[in-house]
This record gives structure tokens, C-alpha cells and sequence, in this order.
């Protein structure tokens, strides 16, 4: 495996890791990230998300930033990974509807009414933070 490929892989494991991630992308020229339930697919990200917000629209035929972490976790070694690259509406297999699993109920107060999206990761990043110490956050008031 060539440097490239074996990021990737590394990037698709820690993917696997969690649920859920940010897609980010800009609607009428200002930023915004939107929550999405993500599998990882042939070394493609497909994104599930509520199509009543409309952010898929913004998305489709876009590049986008899919970005997950365990930043939530209690591990020692925190992690983020990102997968920028072209997203296009998609309607998924039903193997990958498996993957997903259950369809939420609703999404603020609305029945939940899903869109796919798959992205063809163009760039793939890793981060990750050695020996964190405990994570105790103290904030000054």
C-alpha cells in the first residue's frame, strides 16, 4: 500500500469509530455545518441526514467537509478525521440502508424525513492528540 492509501485506511477505521459527524459547506455564500449519520462504503462516505432542513440542496454537487471525532470519548489519544470532496445526492442500496440502521423519529419537533448523500473524498486528513492527561476542563468565570 502506498502513504496514501494506508491514511486512508487509517482515516476509514477511526470513521467507523463513531456515528455521527459535522458536513460543512457554505448556503448563499455563509458557512455551516449540519449533523449527519455517516457509513463508509467502497472508501466512500455516504451521509444521512433530514432532507426537511434543506441542506442537502446546498450540498449536492458541492464540495463539502465530513468531519468526525471522539472528541466525547474518555480515550487517552483523541482523534479527528476529514474527508473533503464532491457531494451528490444518492438513493442508497439496501445493504447500505442496513448499515445505517434505524431512521430517527424526528428531527426538531418534524417527522424525520431522510436524503442520502455520498462524497468522493478528493483530500483525507487524520489529527490526533497524544497523551492527553485527564480531561477535566476547568472554565475561569
Amino acid at each position: 500500500m502506498t502513504p496514501e492509501e494506508l491514511h486512508a485506511a487509517e482515516a476509514v477505521e477511526l470513521l467507523r469509530r463513531v456515528p455521527y459527524g459535522r458536513v460543512a459547506t457554505s448556503m448563499r455564500a455563509l458557512p455551516f455545518l449540519a449533523l449527519a449519520r455517516h457509513i463508509v462504503v467502497d472508501g466512500r462516505v455516504v451521509l444521512r441526514m433530514h432532507s426537511g432542513f434543506g441542506y442537502h440542496q446546498a450540498c449536492n454537487g458541492s464540495v463539502v467537509a465530513y468531519g468526525a471525532d471522539n472528541s466525547n470519548s474518555r480515550e487517552a489519544e483523541l482523534w479527528s478525521v476529514q474527508f473533503t470532496g464532491t457531494a451528490q445526492v444518492t438513493v442508497p442500496t439496501n445493504a447500505e440502508l442496513e448499515l445505517f440502521g434505524p431512521v430517527p423519529h424526528f428531527a426538531d419537533g418534524e417527522v424525520y424525513d431522510p436524503v442520502y448523500m455520498r462524497i468522493e473524498p478528493q483530500f483525507i486528513t487524520v489529527h490526533s492528540l497524544t497523551r492527553n492527561p485527564d480531561r477535566q476542563y476547568q472554565h475561569a468565570l
